[in-house]
């Protein structure tokens, strides 16, 4: 079976990639947890991304853990959409 990688977000600035990775182990067998971070302040921008094994173990995360609270927060969780690479980054044409 092929790995499902799964979007979180709203997530709080306490968790850092082990403490993300051990919410989800419950589920089954996570192959990586990446909280993504600012590359400039190294700060996390609060969200992050999850890969299950399996697609079944990455459904039942996904509706076990979506809308639950960590921290304070309320977490969105749900099926990570594939990156779609950008040509423009935002800067300024002149």
């Amino acid at each position: 079976m092929a790995e499902k990688k799964i979007y979180v977000g709203n997530i709080p600035y306490s968790l850092d990639n082990d403490s993300l990775k051990e919410l989800f182990d419950e589920f089954g067998a996570v192959e990586s947890a990446q909280i993504i971070s600012d590359r400039d302040t190294g700060r996390s921008k609060g969200f992050a991304f999850v890969e299950m094994s399996n697609s079944e173990e990455a459904q039942a995360a996904i509706e076990a853990m979506n809308g639950k609270e960590v921290d304070g927060r309320t977490l969105t969780v749900n099926e990570a959409k594939p990156r779609v690479e950008r040509s423009d980054r935002g800067g300024r044409r002149r």
